[in-house]
């Protein structure tokens, strides 16, 4: 009897552990694009494009190595809006002997289908997702009795089981574990920022690019670029031109912002990493070679594989560790709401505008710009945690909720009280002043605090400091700040706190 194979849009892997032991003459697989994942939050536009490309085109490989494929595609008015329909429907075709899947990235999803033996009535086979190095329970036993969790640490365990930038004794390579001070310059036009990769879409994702921008007009973003790879032959691709353009330049330049420049030497491969189609060791291990080639310094290098090995596998296991319950997380009492430019971009700050204005039509901001700046207002305008959130997950074409909720609340948010991160990335002006060239083109004036056109920056980062004192003030790593505040003048203070009461009555008209 068949089983009948699920697979996810964030799982475009042929050697998936739901496939591994498939028979394709017997067992059929099922794909589907539904309303209730498309419409969950206001996914951007080159998202829904991606992935239903990618899926489609997967499905269409499958289908070539002799499987049987049930593809539901999307359709606004059809009955069947959730996964559980859709795999219901095509159970009482086939009439398997099981359903078999991949354990799946989302905790809201995961517990739906762990309850579908009993609501479908047919046995569940939930496999576990190998794409990780670190499986769920090798984290949570590496957390156990641990008073903090600190990426570093496990950082360090991840590159001795993956033997990546380690030497034969065992060392790492260089003599030091992490390059990061090295990671820090600001960019000023040389070297010249290679073109991005582009792949031009073929007949099928034209055809995808039209249905969204009809069925999800009103979502974010703008599909009038769409340049994503969609098959693991492009993905390649894309790995290739990164290591060959980027990798060599990744590392110096990897904080750095740019007012005309969206890429820079960027890797833009976490999409394609994120929906399967590229696996990331095989990702870490292509560039480490250029390391051992001579091809590619060590502090880049070691900085790409951080964020894979590192942050990436870190992140995931604090999700999964600690949901539902992280997710409801605001331990700085924030009660705000988004402003509206976030969506928009409308702000006559600089840096903002050009971040939102990108990941408008890129569905892509990298990581500086999404910690610093976006982040950075939220955090230090108090913004509802699930509400900025909600605006990551749907903005970023590699956004899915295991990896962004842990790293909005937790590293951007510094909402779970410090369990993440040991202090809150708050800045003032001065940081992106330092690591980009938006000041200089920006109507408010970086080196002004207290002023109608100062930075806004400057007097929310006070703010936020003397607001959460009883919070951060005996935080060994906040402790130069407030001595800084604590010795300025009384007036000063309140100059300062005036202004910041201003711009937080008035954030939507900046």
């Amino acid at each position: 009897m068949a089983n009948l194979i699920l697979v996810l849009g964030d799982q475009l892997t042929p050697d998936l552990s739901a496939l591994v032991d498939a028979a394709p003459g017997t067992d059929v697989v099922v794909m589907a694009e539904v309303y209730d994942e498309a419409t969950y939050t206001n996914h951007h536009k080159i998202k829904l494009t991606l992935l239903f490309s990618a899926m489609r085109h997967f499905a269409e490989e499958l289908r070539t190595q002799g499987w049987t494929v049930h593809y539901h595609r999307y359709q606004p008015d059809s009955d069947l809006t959730s996964l559980q329909a859709v795999v219901g429907h095509y159970a009482h075709i086939v009439q398997p002997a099981k359903i078999v899947t991949t354990e799946c990235g989302e905790w809201r999803l995961d517990q739906d289908i762990r309850q579908w033996h009993t609501t479908l009535a047919i046995p569940v086979d939930i496999r576990p997702d190998d794409r990780f190095i670190a499986s769920k329970q090798v984290f949570a036993d590496w957390a156990r009795d641990r008073k903090q969790l600190r990426m570093e640490f496990f950082y360090r365990e991840m590159r001795k089981k993956t033997g990546l930038l380690m030497t034969p004794e065992g060392q790492p390579e260089g003599g030091q574990w992490n390059f990061d001070s090295d990671n820090r310059r600001k960019w000023t036009g040389k070297p010249p920022a290679p073109a991005p990769f582009r792949v031009e879409p073929d007949t099928l994702t034209q055809e995808v690019i039209e249905e969204v921008n009809t069925h999800f007009e009103h979502h974010f973003g703008s599909t009038d670029d769409f340049h994503f790879a969609v098959t693991r032959a492009g993905a390649e691709a894309a790995l290739a031109h990164f290591l060959d353009f980027a990798l060599p330049c990744f590392g110096d330049y990897q904080d750095a912002i740019s007012d005309r420049e969206d890429w820079l030497f960027h890797a833009v491969l976490s999409p394609y990493i994120n929906c399967g189609l590229l696996d990331p060791l095989m990702v870490c291990e292509a560039v480490v070679q250029r390391y051992y080639a001579n091809q590619a310094p060590l502090n880049a290098v070691e900085g790409f594989v951080r964020q894979i090995i590192g942050w990436r596998e870190f992140v995931r296991g604090i999700y999964w560790l600690h949901m539902p319950d992280y997710g409801r997380e605001n331990r700085l009492g924030n009660t705000r709401a988004l402003p509206w430019f976030y969506w928009t971009g409308d702000t006559g700050m600089r840096c903002l505008h050009k971040a939102i204005d990108a990941t408008r039509r890129n569905g892509y901001a990298h990581h500086i710009q999404r910690l610093m700046v976006t982040g950075n207002f939220a955090l230090l305008t108090g913004v509802i945690p699930e509400q900025i959130c909600d605006w990551y997950l749907a903005v970023y074409a590699d956004a899915y909720d295991w990896v962004e909720l842990p790293n909005t609340l937790g590293m951007v948010m510094h909402a779970d009280g410090g369990y993440l991160g040991s202090k809150p990335y708050a800045a003032s002006g001065k940081y992106i002043n330092r690591m980009s060239d938006h000041c200089s083109q920006c109507k408010y004036n970086v080196n002004r605090a207290t002023e109608d056109d100062a930075c806004p920056f400057n007097a929310l980062y006070w703010h936020f400091i003397n607001r959460h004192r009883d919070a951060f003030s005996n935080n060994p790593r906040m402790g130069m700040m407030y001595r800084n505040w604590d010795k300025q003048q009384p007036e000063r203070r309140k100059a300062l706190l005036a202004r910041a009461d201003w711009l937080l009555e008035n954030l939507d008209s900046l």
